[in-house]
C-alpha cells in the first residue's frame, strides 16, 4: 500500500500525461469492478450468497463503487465524499479486517486489494488531478453518511444484515469496541467520523485558507 502511495506522490506529472493518465484510471476503475464482481462470483460458486451479508450496503463498497465512478468521469463532487469515506473507511478496514479467511485464499487478496484501492484512487485523484477537499467537502460527506444510515438500516431490518455494523459490533475487534453499546456507537461513530474527516483534512486547511485571503484580496 505504502509502495503505490509513494508511487502516485514520486510520479505524478507522470501519470498527468494523457496516455498514463486514462490507462491507469481505467485500470483502477476495472480492478474495482472486477474485485466486487469476483467476491460475488466466488460467494454464489461457494454457495455463501446471501441477501444479509452480500448486498452492496457496506460502506467500503459504497465507496468503492463510488470511486469507480469517479476516476472514470473525474467528479468532484463524488471526490469530496470518497476522499474520506475511502481513506478513512478502508484504512480502519485495512487496520481492523473483519475477515475469516487468511492469505492466499482469494478473499483475503480481493479485500486488500479492493481496500487499498479505495485509499490509492482519492490519493490520484488529490495528487494528479488537483483536487482538494474543505470544509464544505466534510460537511457533504456527513450528510451522505446520514443519508445512508436510515437507508441501510432498513435493509438490515428486512435482510437480517449487519450492513455498515448498524445492528451490531462486528465480530472482529475494531473502533466500535472503544464507543459503547449498540445503539449508543453509533452516535459515539458519528463523531468518530466528523473527527477522523477533520485530521485527514489537516493538510489541505492551510492551503484553502489561504486562498480564501487571496480571494476576499482581489
Amino acid at each position: 500500500m505504502l509502495v503505490g502511495i509513494v508511487f502516485l506522490y514520486q510520479y505524478q506529472d507522470v501519470l498527468r500525461q494523457i496516455e498514463w493518465n486514462i490507462t491507469v484510471r481505467y485500470a483502477i476503475a476495472f480492478l474495482f469492478i472486477g474485485s466486487e464482481i469476483g467476491l460475488h462470483m466466488w460467494e454464489w460458486k461457494a454457495g455463501i450468497f446471501d441477501l444479509g451479508t452480500s448486498l452492496p450496503f457496506e460502506l467500503c463498497t459504497i465507496s468503492l463503487l463510488l470511486a469507480s465512478i469517479m476516476i472514470v468521469t473525474k467528479s468532484y463532487r463524488i471526490y469530496e465524499i470518497v476522499f474520506f469515506t475511502g481513506i478513512i473507511g478502508a484504512s480502519q478496514a485495512i487496520l481492523t479486517p473483519n475477515l475469516q479467511y487468511a492469505f492466499p485464499h482469494f478473499r483475503f487478496i480481493e479485500y486488500f486489494i479492493a481496500h487499498v484501492l479505495l485509499i490509492w484512487a482519492p490519493l490520484f485523484m488529490t495528487w494528479v488531478e488537483g483536487y482538494r477537499p474543505t470544509v464544505q467537502s466534510i460537511k457533504r460527506t456527513m450528510i451522505f453518511l446520514n443519508i445512508l444510515i436510515p437507508i441501510v438500516s432498513f435493509v438490515n431490518y428486512k435482510t437480517g444484515g449487519n450492513y455498515m455494523f448498524l445492528a451490531h459490533k462486528p465480530e472482529t475487534a475494531s473502533l466500535l469496541d472503544m464507543l459503547g453499546p449498540h445503539p449508543y456507537y453509533i452516535i459515539s461513530l458519528e463523531l468518530a467520523a466528523l473527527i477522523g474527516c477533520f485530521i485527514v483534512y489537516i493538510p489541505f486547511a492551510k492551503r484553502e485558507k489561504h486562498v480564501h485571503k487571496e480571494s476576499l484580496g482581489s
